[in-house]
C-alpha cells in the first residue's frame, strides 16, 4: 500500500504498520502512535474526521477547516482526496498548525498509501514551503504553537479536527481553556471532531456549551462530534447523566498544568 520508500525512521520516530495497510509512526518523544494502529491511520482520518464532516456541510460550497495538529498530514491529504472524489466543485481552505518543524520537512519521504499517489505535488510543497494553494484547494501549515495560532481566527472555521496527541502526553490541547479558544474560531453552526471519548475532554468541551454526540461505526473504534447547533443523524450523549454517575472526574484546566510546572 505504501508508495514511498522508507527513509523517515530518525531519532524521533519509527514507521509503524498499521491494521488497514496504512503506515503510521511512532513518535519517541510522546511515546505514542499517530494515529491508531488497530483502527489504521488512513480508515482513522476518513472515519472520525473527514466523512462526519463533509455529510454535516455538505451544503456548503466553501469550507474552512482548522486541522489540530498537521503530524504526518493524514488528515489534510484524505480530506482533499474525499472532496476530489465526492464533491469536487468546492472550495477548501485548510489550516493547521505543527510543532515539530523537521517532521513536516521529512515528510517528502513518508511511506503514504498509494491513495496519496496523486496528491504528491501537495505533499512535497507542503513538506518544503508550508502552503499549496490551487483553484479548488488552499493548505497552509504553521509551523509552531497551536495554542498562539489559534486565538488568531474569530468565526472563521466551519470544521476543527481535534486531533492532537491525547490528553495524558500533550494536556494543553485538551484543557477547557483550549476549547474555549476552538469555540471562538469556530462559525456558529461549526463542528468538531476528534478520536478522544474520555469525559474530561467531552466536560471540556461541554462546559464551553457544546452539545456532545457519538461517532460510532462498525469498521472504527467510537468517536466524538461536538457542535452548539443540533446535528441530525448522530447520538447526542447525556452529558448530565455522566456528570452524574462521575462526580469526581473535571476537565483539565490550564492553571493546574502550569502550577505542576
Amino acid at each position: 500500500m505504501a508508495m514511498f520508500q522508507n527513509r523517515f525512521d530518525d531519532e524521533k520516530h519509527s514507521l509503524r504498520l498499521s491494521e488497514d495497510g496504512s503506515y503510521t509512526a511512532y513518535s519517541k518523544e510522546y511515546n505514542e502512535h499517530y494515529h491508531s494502529t488497530k483502527d489504521g491511520a488512513f480508515s482513522e482520518s476518513l472515519q472520525k474526521h473527514i466523512i462526519p464532516a463533509y455529510n454535516l456541510t455538505r451544503e456548503k460550497n466553501e469550507i474552512y477547516i482548522l486541522d489540530i495538529c498537521y503530524g504526518l498530514g493524514f488528515n489534510t491529504l484524505a480530506t482533499i482526496l474525499y472532496y476530489k472524489e465526492h464533491a469536487p466543485q468546492k472550495k477548501l481552505f485548510i489550516y493547521s498548525p505543527e510543532l515539530d518543524v523537521s517532521l513536516v520537512k521529512s515528510l517528502i519521504n513518508f511511506n503514504y498509501p498509494k491513495e496519496f499517489e496523486p496528491l504528491r505535488e501537495i505533499i512535497e510543497a507542503v513538506s518544503q514551503d508550508g502552503l499549496y494553494e490551487d483553484e479548488n484547494f488552499r493548505v497552509e501549515v504553521f509551523l509552531g504553537d497551536a495554542r498562539k495560532y489559534v486565538r488568531r481566527f474569530e468565526k472563521k472555521f466551519d470544521v476543527v479536527y481535534q486531533d492532537a496527541f491525547s490528553p495524558s502526553v500533550n494536556p494543553m490541547l485538551w484543557t477547557q481553556e483550549y476549547f474555549a479558544d476552538i469555540k471562538n474560531s469556530l462559525r456558529e453552526d461549526g463542528i468538531i471532531t476528534t478520536y478522544s471519548t474520555a469525559l474530561k475532554t467531552r466536560l471540556a468541551l461541554y462546559n464551553n456549551g457544546f452539545l456532545v454526540y457519538l461517532n460510532k461505526g462498525e469498521v472504527f473504534r467510537n468517536a466524538t462530534l461536538a457542535s452548539c447547533k443540533l446535528l441530525a443523524n448522530y447520538e447526542l450523549v447525556n452529558m448530565e447523566h455522566k456528570i452524574a454517575c462521575n462526580p469526581d472526574v473535571r476537565p483539565i484546566k490550564d492553571e493546574e498544568l502550569f502550577l505542576s510546572h
